[in-house]
């Protein structure tokens, strides 16, 4: 009987591809899922005892030179002792066959390499000038860091002892129903000595949770709900893998005057009634500081006047939007009697004839 033909791989096939061919075929003929074939029970027989033989590098080595296998070698690393396939699959102790071989071949599936550290979500709230202004800005997070104690790797070394778990034999054998393994020990690696033992600082976690302070970069016209990345300062990670990052959602107050779209800046200006007539230029508040604003004469309600570069910087690449003024004429609220009557010969110049003919040409423009 040739073991290479019965799994099914070739002569040349790497130790993973003989792993893999096993799993297939064990868990198409395993008893669980053929219950009362003897046919399926005996091929399983063979396919275990062929994945002892190939599964070992030194086994294989001698089987390939020899065509059998010396009969005086140790067992196997995995191996079926005492094995009934008369048993019931209902019998207390008989386990699923899925967790039958999570158990198994678990060790070798849970083995990982470097493992990135997970990212890290945070909100930073900004006054609308700090948010014009930019710069660098504090945040206080909590973070899972690289333990000093054992400088991540869960355990300190100690005076070298005898494993408890499998009592120095450096393998550990376990029944499920009818079916007994034995593996290496977890414990001690297969080795039978400890000569570490788990880091008490992090629980042999090999992290610990403790309070940092990141620099967030803010660029200059942050707007709110913009998204920021602080790379490298999240979660670390595991087994020598790279740490997560940051990301930070910008909350921006809202100004109590400018009113923002994309970079331009929106500002209402009142004028008295004679400033929209006769025009005039008003002071009227801008970013850094205040601007001259020039109203033309007869200027209405709802006309806009543009400053161009007077609006907020883009976040992009600096440049300066434009400041849109919304002019909105105000009446007076208390009149004299020598203003009254100057509304009234003002009325009387400009009768509602004169109105009428104004609004009816603003219809034909329109």
């Amino acid at each position: 009987m040739d073991f290479y033909i019965l799994l099914g791989v070739d002569r040349a096939a790497s130790l993973d591809d003989v792993k893999r061919a096993y799993r297939r075929l064990a868990r198409q003929f395993h008893p669980d899922v053929n219950p009362g074939d003897g046919v399926a029970a005996g091929r399983f027989r063979e396919i275990a005892q062929a994945y002892e033989i190939l599964g070992d590098p030194g086994r294989r080595r001698r089987y390939d030179v020899m065509g059998v296998e010396s009969p005086d070698q140790d067992g196997p690393a995995t191996g079926f002792e005492g094995f009934d396939f008369s048993a019931t699959i209902h019998a207390v102790q008989q386990s699923t066959f899925g967790d039958l071989f999570a158990e198994v071949f678990g060790a070798d599936e849970a083995r990982g390499g470097p493992e990135r550290g997970a990212d890290l979500h945070h909100t930073l709230s900004l006054s609308f000038a700090q948010a014009m202004a930019g710069g660098e800005h504090r945040l206080a997070l909590m973070r899972q860091d690289i333990c000093e104690g054992c400088a991540g790797t869960g355990h300190a070394s100690i005076a070298a002892a005898r494993c408890p778990a499998c009592e120095g034999d450096g393998m550990v054998r376990s029944a499920r129903g009818h079916m007994v393994f034995t593996r290496p020990c977890g414990r001690c690696a297969g080795s039978g000595v400890l000569s570490q033992q788990g880091c008490q600082a992090c629980g042999g976690l090999g992290q610990v949770r403790r309070s940092d302070a990141i620099v967030v970069p803010v660029p200059a016209g942050v707007a709110d709900g913009a998204r920021l990345r602080v790379a490298s300062r999240g979660n670390a990670g595991r087994a020598g893998g790279p740490p997560g990052d940051v990301y930070v959602a910008v909350r921006v107050e809202e100004h109590p005057l400018f009113r923002r779209e994309r970079d331009d800046l929106h500002l209402i200006v009142p004028v008295a009634v004679h400033e929209a007539v006769l025009g005039a230029r008003v002071d009227i508040p801008v970013l850094d500081g205040t601007a001259r604003l020039r109203v033309p004469p007869g200027t209405q309600t709802g006309q806009r006047i543009r400053l161009r570069g007077r609006g907020a910087p883009s976040p992009r690449d600096g440049r300066r939007g434009d400041l849109v003024a919304e002019i909105r004429v105000t009446l007076p609220r208390l009149l004299d009697e020598r203003s009254k009557e100057l509304l009234r010969q003002f009325g009387e110049i400009n009768g509602r004839e004169k109105v009428r003919e104004q609004f009816e040409r603003f219809l034909e423009r329109g």
